[in-house]
Formats: C-alpha cells, structure tokens, sequence
C-alpha cells in the first residue's frame, strides 16, 4: 500500500508501510480530512502518536510544523519501517518509543495538545484504552483526541472522559473515526 504526506514540508514523501493482515495506515482521504477539522491547531503543537504503525498520522502533523510529534509503536517490524521513515522525513530516532501504548501512557504522561489513537481493530482497544483516557495526565491537557475503529468495535460514549465532545466524525469504508475537543472555547476557534 502506497502512503504518501498529504502537505507541508514533506508533501508527497512516500513512506513505507508494514504488511500483513490487519495493517491498514489511516487512508490519505480520511487524513486530509482530519487536518482540514485540526487547522492552524497542529502548528507548534506537540503530538502524540500512538499506535503510529507507519506514522503516517504522527509525520503529517510533523510535515504541517507540529513542534514536537512521539510516535508509540511496540511491534518490532513496524518500528523498523517507521524509523526509516522518521529518518527520511528529518526526524529524529529520540521520538520513537519502542513500548505497548498503556505502559507508554503509565510511565510518560507528559501533556500533549493532540493525541491520535488508531488501535489495531478488533483487539479491545476501545475498552482498553478507556481507563487510560481518564486517568493518565497525557489525557487530561490535550486539546484534540482522534480515535479510529472498525465497525464492529465502535467507540462508546462511556469510553471519552467527561468534558471531551465529538467535535467530528466520519466513516471510510470499514473505518469509523471521530474528533474530539477538550472544551467548548477550542471547537470555536477551529
């Protein structure tokens, strides 16, 4: 599968993209469309990427002058791939974090503006992930959280912390995803 940065600094870079079954990178339509609801938000934001797998989501933003971007990838073969592609986009190795998204999210919760979360399908992360988005710090400052599902696998209201509203959302074929703001003030300015 071809990837390819939509805009900015590395517009029309390729990047590699791990194969097998149930690897599908966000689809450029799907990104375009999340940047166009984040706008001028991603400049100097500082990012996270979890789940990055090829870090398309993570380098868009990268691409668009995010101020700092983390990716989170525990698979070894997918880290190999992403790390050549932070390096191909001028990124330094020091933004790779080679750990399981919940341990990740357990030892760093540092703040970040924009989260991205697009779990693999069908494997619980919406249940799974729920604990974390109301009790670690990484989740208590964002400004924007993007989850991705399938079909199957929706996300639930009883999984977003309170004070967090759908902001957008939409449906690519069996992936469904939806943008959150923080706070009412933010959804305005966008």
């Amino acid at each position: 599968m071809t990837v390819r940065i939509i805009a900015g600094r590395c517009r029309g870079r390729s990047l590699l993209t791990p194969s097998g079954p149930g690897v599908r990178p966000t689809p450029g339509i799907v990104r375009e469309r999340l940047f166009n609801w984040l706008g001028g938000a991603v400049a100097g934001a500082r990012v996270l990427d979890l789940f990055a797998g090829s870090g398309a989501l993570g380098l868009e933003a990268w691409s668009r002058n995010a101020g700092e971007v983390v990716f989170v990838e525990k698979n070894p073969q997918h880290r190999a791939l992403l790390l050549r592609n932070l390096q191909a986009c001028g990124m330094a190795e020091s933004q790779l974090a080679g750990k399981d998204a919940l341990v990740y999210l357990q030892q760093d919760p540092r703040p970040f503006d924009i989260v991205f979360a697009d779990p693999p399908f069908d494997q619980g992360w919406p249940r799974r992930l729920a604990g974390a988005l109301r009790n670690t710090a990484t989740f208590t400052t964002p400004r924007w959280l993007y989850l991705e599902s399938s079909a199957a696998e929706q996300w639930q209201e009883a999984d977003i912390p309170t004070g967090w509203q759908a902001y957008r959302h939409g449906r690519c074929g069996e992936t469904f995803y939806t943008l959150y703001c923080k706070q009412q003030e933010n959804m305005d300015k966008a």
